[in-house]
Order: structure tokens, then sequence, then C-alpha cells
């Protein structure tokens, strides 16, 4: 028994086009769009009434799967939360990038909110933290050569 790849990790939002539109002007790519109900995806995710639209977005290699999900039903009664990068739980993702300065640029001219300025770890990476739509926490990574 072996686990072979992480085959995706799944973000549940409330503006499903805003956030694909994130990740778009990130860099990712559109791989499949589709929507699903029924007795079988309330099985599945253990919820009665479920009603869902996914986004699925990769990287141009197909390195990297995002399942973007707007639950239609039920709702969650919490809404939206502001985690910070301490707060307990899977909290952020992290995206080997080139030329991490002109991206925070752009990230910034957007309006995205930036923890932090790019800082060097050590002699190996640039990094800095972002938040994208929905308090979705991103780490960019730049690996110094």
């Amino acid at each position: 028994m072996k686990i072979n790849k992480i085959d995706h990790v799944s973000i549940n939002v409330n503006d499903l086009l805003e956030t694909k539109a994130f990740f778009l002007d990130l860099g990712l790519e559109v791989q499949a769009e589709w929507e699903l109900h029924g007795e079988q995806l309330d099985r599945i995710v253990g919820l009665n009434g479920v009603k869902t639209a996914c986004v699925g977005l990769g990287m141009p290699d197909g390195q990297t799967w995002i399942e973007l999900v707007k639950f239609y039903t039920p709702s969650d009664e919490n809404d939206i939360q502001q985690p910070l990068a301490n707060t307990l739980g899977i909290r952020h993702i992290c995206f080997n990038v080139e030329d991490i300065e002109a991206i925070i640029a752009k990230l910034k001219k957007n309006g995205t909110e930036i923890f932090s300025e790019i800082e060097q770890y050590e002699e190996s990476y640039k990094l800095c933290y972002v938040r994208g739509p929905e308090g979705i926490i991103l780490e960019l990574a730049e690996k110094i050569r």
C-alpha cells in the first residue's frame, strides 16, 4: 500500500467567479468546470441537499490541481472567515514562482492584501504571503539560483 500523489486541493468559496479570476490572473488555467447534486453527492460529502458548482484549475504543465467549490446548498452558517497565518488547520497554498517582485507588484496594483514585504530566507528562497479573495492565504516562493 502506498500513496502515489496528492490529487487536488479543494477550496470552498462564496464568490466562485471572483476567486476563479484571481487564480487565472496568477497564471493557472481552467481544466474543467461542472455542477453536482443528488443523493450520491450527499453520501460522499456527508451532507443533505447538496448542490455545488466547481472549477478545476491547474498549472500549464499539469502538475497542480486546485478545485474551487461553491456550495449553493447547504450554505455555511458561519460565512467567510478571515484566518491568520497561525490559525490552526490547513492554512495556505504555496506556489513556486518566477520573478516574485513582479507578481507582488501586480497583486498590490490589483488590491490584494500583502502580509509582508518580500523576505529572503537564507540563500534558498524569496518568500511573501498574500491574502486572496475570501481569506485564501497564498505563499509565493521564488527559488534563489
